[in-house]
């Protein structure tokens, strides 16, 4: 029987609200559609604003074991669709033996991906510029979000995105990645390369995305070397909230036609 259920992942510096048409497109092509929030971020947009509190306590394991206990609950595998970090979360999920297809879209890398573009620099330097955002959440400005997150919008779809969307990062996790291939032993996002029993995986990168560019997701998909099937596809035009762009309905479903096609029973 065919996955009825989708489970969408938000990345860092925005909620679950990010996926709010995504929901509303699925949900009425008959699916069921959850978009579980991290841990702390229950509560709206702007409550995270005015007290980031919550960004500042999460770490990966618990996002991972909140995602896990959400969709273990389920009656049967969903298909699982994560944006930015939540690509990588999508593909940790799958290796721990989740969902039945999944798609990483515009994905962060999982532990082994070193390739690290001028524009990701760019991207993730209002974090890394200064060690002490280890221990605090960052924002970004409305300039930083444009450039990283919209850079392809227009200033009013950018600004109003902005406002609806944005919340500060976890300074602490963003560090992390960066340590993680330059630490001993398995990090917070290490996946097993050569798993075979993983779910197939498509990796989906918008061509102008600066801050996880589709040389970083090409990168990662080559790293697989299990039997399952991994796949790459780029979208020309697209930044990295992809999800929010025009255009988004067909890529919506073309990705869900692949899972769908792909899916392990």
């Amino acid at each position: 029987m065919a996955p009825d259920t989708i489970v969408l992942v938000h990345g860092f510096w925005v909620t679950p609200r990010s996926w709010e048409h995504w929901i509303t497109h699925y949900e009425q092509r008959g699916f069921t559609v959850l978009a579980p929030g991290y841990p702390g971020f229950e509560v709206e947009v702007e409550a995270l604003n005015a007290d980031p509190t919550p960004i500042l306590k999460v770490t990966v394991p618990q996002i991972i074991e909140h995602l896990e206990s959400v969709v273990g609950a389920l009656a049967a595998p969903p298909i699982i669709i994560g944006h930015s970090a939540g690509g990588a979360f999508t593909q940790i999920l799958l290796d721990h033996g989740f969902g039945a297809a999944g798609v990483a879209m515009n994905s962060a890398p999982t532990e082994g991906v070193r390739v690290v573009p001028l524009s990701q620099v760019k991207s993730t330097f209002p974090v890394l510029k200064n060690p002490g955002n280890r221990h605090k959440t960052v924002p970004l400005t409305f300039e930083e979000w444009k450039y990283a997150f919209t850079n392809t919008f227009t200033d009013a779809d950018a600004r109003a995105l902005y406002e609806r969307y944005a919340i500060p990062a976890n300074g602490g996790i963003l560090w992390g990645s960066v340590l993680a291939n330059f630490q001993p032993g398995h990090q917070d996002t290490w996946v097993d390369y050569h798993n075979d029993d993983r779910a197939p995986l498509l990796f989906v990168s918008g061509s102008e995305d600066h801050i996880m560019p589709p040389e970083v997701q090409r990168s990662n998909a080559k790293h697989y070397k299990s039997d399952t099937v991994t796949e790459h596809k780029q979208y020309d035009g697209y930044a990295h909230l992809l999800p929010a762009q025009d255009g988004w309905q067909q890529i919506a479903d073309e990705v869900l036609d692949w899972a769908l096609a792909h899916a392990r029973p």
